[in-house]
């Protein structure tokens, strides 16, 4: 199938994914020492962030006009939407840090060369970080999906406060309303 136009989604036409139990684990937890490179030519390791940091995750991004990675891609439960997710982040970027957010970050188990060329088309004012090794991923057991022969994590988000993992959004359907949701909940927390 071929991705013409990757934000606009008729959401009631494509599955959402189940709350199959696979981030129950995940509140509470505290964040390995790892470090993920990132989009903006640095090594981030979350665990040694101060403050509150929103790690929102997604399977993979597409390109416009480039063929999925499988044909029934949008038919996976919570496979599509990657890209709405993320620019929908972009678009309230400056309104999750006035709520909070120290840090906002992208997370995918795509390389850097990938994201680095998404990060720069999306204009994100955030980086991406790259788990291309699983190492995070397999670390704090991720949820994730087995596509085309490659291991993608789950749509999630995470609220990390100093290393401890406070909050978890997920499942996340549909996709675009994350950040929102996100946002939301932060100025909940604060006010």
């Amino acid at each position: 199938m071929n991705q013409k136009n990757l934000l606009e989604v008729d959401w009631s036409k494509i599955p959402a994914p189940t709350d199959d139990g696979a981030a129950d684990h995940l509140k509470g937890a505290t964040i390995p020492s790892i470090s993920l490179v990132a989009t903006d030519d640095t090594s981030v390791t979350l665990s040694a962030l101060k403050g509150r940091s929103v790690v929102f995750a997604y399977p993979r991004t597409g390109e416009p006009g480039k063929i999925s990675l499988v044909d029934d891609w949008d038919m996976i439960p919570g496979a599509r939407g990657c890209t709405p997710q993320t620019c929908s982040f972009r678009d309230l970027f400056a309104e999750l840090k006035a709520a909070g957010a120290q840090h906002v970050f992208g997370l995918s188990t795509q390389s850097n060369a990938y994201q680095t060329e998404m990060a720069s088309r999306l204009h994100l004012p955030f980086p991406v970080l790259s788990d291309e090794k699983l190492e995070l991923t397999e670390a704090l057991k991720l949820p994730t999906m087995e596509v085309a022969g490659l291991t993608l994590i789950k749509r999630l988000a995470l609220i990390i406060d100093d290393a401890r993992i406070t909050h978890v959004f997920y499942p996340v359907f549909p996709p675009d309303r994350n950040a929102p949701d996100v946002l939301e909940w932060l100025k909940e927390q604060s006010g």
